[in-house]
Parts: structure tokens; sequence; C-alpha cells
């Protein structure tokens, strides 16, 4: 029997349930398993306790998430003097 390449932890049901299947449950379980990124300290020490409660190792505070990873943060807008200009011209 070869091995399949990518799978990671999914290997582990040999030739059962069918690749794509095993494919997205690797996908998913790599990411819950790597470090979080913790919302109160913002270092990457959250580990998931079980289904959508971390940890951080760092603070030790306790929180909840999604179920298998933290939801990603939104990307920060970074606001200038000229788009606050433009803002307040455009309110005029």
């Amino acid at each position: 029997m070869a091995v399949e390449k990518g799978l990671g932890p999914a290997k582990r049901f040999g030739p059962r349930y069918g690749r794509t299947v095993k494919f997205k449950l690797a996908k998913v379980e790599k990411q819950q398993r790597k470090p979080q990124i913790c919302p109160y300290c913002d270092r990457p020490k959250a580990k998931r306790i079980s289904a959508g409660i971390y940890e951080c190792s760092k603070c030790k505070a306790k929180f909840t998430g999604r179920a298998y990873f933290l939801k990603k943060k939104a990307p920060v807008a970074i606001v200038t003097e000229e788009a606050t200009e433009k803002k307040e011209e455009a309110e005029a």
C-alpha cells in the first residue's frame, strides 16, 4: 500500500473514507493543532483545550472561539491625514 502525501494526521484512516474527505480533515486538524494568536496578549501561545475553548500559556487567559481555530482578525485600516481630510470634504 502506498503512503498518500499531504494527509498528515489523516493517514491513520488508511484506505477508508476517500481521498477528498481525508484531505479536508487533515487541513482542519493541522490548523487546530498549531498555536493560535491570543486576543489578549497578541502572542501565538493560545492552545485549544476542547471544542471552542482556548487557553493562553503566556497570560493564562481562558476564552472561547470557533470550534477548531480562532477567527482571524480583520485587517486594520491605516488612517492617514489625507484620508481624514478627504472624508471631511465629502461630508461637507
